[in-house]
């Protein structure tokens, strides 16, 4: 039945990790149920969204204990794009690692966190009540904090453990605002949160409170995707994790924070409206999106430009790599804090948002694992003893540089569309009025120098310039460089052929917006489920849907 297969990538997340624990006194057969395991995954992916695409929304209810009572899973085209971009880098960190990673920590314990990691990014794309978004985040993390620390060093304890008590703290803020939203709603189930913040008076909901938890919320979110002022955790972990590890924290766990919020804040609490128009400095209206736009536009906007500024002055390149991602999270999240400010642009920023997320995701991970791939050959990093590179490996290198250029946005890359909508959201909404969206306009643009400056300066040192004798010596590894060109070409035929691209997208932006049909879907059992947002929008506009 169409239903079980939302299920399928989780079970088969799960799976792989048991079988790849058991056979850890048979290397060569764990690390071939590894790469199966990645390639299933892959493949249920394919299904489940081919699926989605023709049912639109697929729901699960666990156990059959119905919504909003059981545990739900839900698949719509938001959450398969997420799926769909997991199972791409996934695959291409499982097979880098086969390579990278010793023989003696693949079997030990290697394989196993690895897939443990993916079963809670999987099952935090595909829950629909927020305590099991809890639940899948501490899957994900309880996996990560053993993988940042695997090599077990000084440097990689320390930055395991400051990663691992930054975000104790931010699952205990997470549990205490989920607690706190079952007192104030009544319910943890997302579609039925929505429902009953949509019509408060009938479920007797008390808006204010329920402001202040997802502002806690949102807190955590920020901490997992790696925002300004949340931080601190993202070069220090980035550098001492494994390079196909710090493919996936980069290009995969800081967007699950970013899925979250798309999914709340626009599908979830925007269905709830203050009594009272706000009266803080610079926020003003009754919707809860504003109050998070400006927010997010501030977090956005400082983690562009601290972002470059600490990218600009790295002296190695997995520095350098780190920061970039700072600031590259605040491009995703800019056309989100436009998106809650102006909604006649709503639908477009959030497409902004997932093409950014997917460029970035494709890129910013082979970035990594080119990184990877030339400390295993060098040894080093550091920019001292790199140059002359491009020479040397002129395949690493074109693979490279396509990346670098993907971060610029320098067509026919995906890269060009994912800045492209960035900018057409600002401009578009800076048109309508909004003197905030001509300041995040402008931050696109500071952004986009920072950009290029840490890019060239990289590209510069590293891979021009005079050979130093360790590049010249070294062997490149030709499975490393085979996964680092393939996500070098999927970049590049990700661009050219964006049409079909685009059009995923739109239907993910599509369903982040279409609160009614996830509603009524979700709670189809349920009596009053079609009485979703009562005295506000349901649907999704002519000018929300143009993108």
């Amino acid at each position: 039945m169409p239903p079980h297969l939302v299920v399928a990538p989780l079970l088969i997340a799960f799976v792989t990790a048991v079988l790849t624990l058991f056979l850890r006194r048979v290397p060569r057969v764990q690390r071939t149920a590894s790469l199966m395991g990645a390639l299933a995954y892959l493949g249920s992916v394919a299904l489940l969204a081919k699926t989605v695409a023709a049912r639109s929304i697929l729901v699960y209810q666990i156990s059959g204990w119905p919504a909003p009572f059981g545990i739900t899973l839900v698949a719509d085209a938001l959450s398969v794009f997420m799926l769909g971009l997991t199972a791409i880098v996934s695959l291409a960190a499982v097979v880098f690692s086969m390579r990278f990673m010793s023989e003696y920590a693949q079997r030990v314990s290697y394989h196993s966190l690895y897939h443990l990691m993916v079963v809670g990014i999987t099952g935090s794309f595909l829950t629909g009540d927020v305590f099991n978004l809890f639940v899948w985040f501490e899957v994900m993390l309880i996996s990560s904090y053993v993988l940042v620390a695997f090599y077990s060093g000084p440097e990689h304890t320390r930055a395991a453990l400051q990663y691992t008590v930054l975000n104790l703290l931010g699952s205990a803020v997470m549990l205490l605002a989920i607690g706190g939203l079952y007192a104030t709603t009544g319910t943890l189930n997302m579609a039925d949160m929505a429902r009953r913040l949509g019509n408060p008076e009938r479920f007797g909901v008390d808006p204010v409170p329920v402001l202040g938890l997802a502002a806690l919320l949102f807190c955590v979110f920020a901490l997992k995707a790696g925002i300004v002022p949340f931080q601190f955790w993202v070069p220090a972990a980035y550098r001492a994790a494994p390079a196909p590890v710090a493919a996936m924290l980069a290009g995969i766990v800081k967007k699950v924070g970013v899925y979250a919020i798309i999914r709340l804040y626009f599908t979830v609490f925007a269905a709830a409206t203050l009594p009272e128009p706000l009266s803080l400095p610079g926020l003003t209206g009754t919707s809860f999106l504003d109050f998070f736009g400006p927010v997010m536009f501030v977090m956005a906007a400082a983690s562009i430009l601290l972002g470059g500024i600490g990218a600009v002055s790295r002296p190695d390149l997995d520095g350098l790599l780190a920061y970039s991602s700072i600031s590259q999270i605040g491009f995703i999240v800019l056309p989100l804090a436009v998106a809650a400010t102006v909604p006649e642009v709503r639908a477009l920023g959030i497409a902004a948002t997932l093409i950014y997320t997917l460029n970035h995701g494709l890129a910013k991970s082979m970035l990594f694992l080119a990184s990877g791939t030339v400390q295993d050959a060098i040894g080093s990093l550091r920019f001292t003893d790199l140059g002359g590179l491009a020479q040397r490996t002129p395949i690493l290198s074109a693979s490279v540089f396509i990346g670098v250029l993907a971060l610029i946005g320098i067509p026919p890359l995906s890269g060009f569309f994912a800045k492209l909508f960035v900018f057409r959201t600002t401009t578009n909404a800076s048109v309508l009025g909004g003197w905030g969206a001509v300041l995040a306009l402008l931050v696109a643009l500071g952004g986009s120098i920072f950009t290029i400056a840490y890019v060239t300066r990289a590209w510069n040192r590293g891979f021009w310039g005079t050979q130093s004798e360790a590049v010249r010596t070294a062997t490149y590894p030709p499975v490393l460089v085979t996964v680092v060109t393939g996500l070098a070409a999927l970049l590049l035929i990700v661009g050219i052929g964006f049409e079909p691209v685009l059009r995923v997208v739109e239907a993910a932006a599509e369903a982040a917006l279409a609160r009614e049909e996830y509603v009524n879907t979700v709670l189809s059992g349920v009596r009053g489920a079609d009485e979703v947002l009562a005295g506000s929008q349901t649907t999704l506009e002519p000018s929300q849907g143009t993108i």
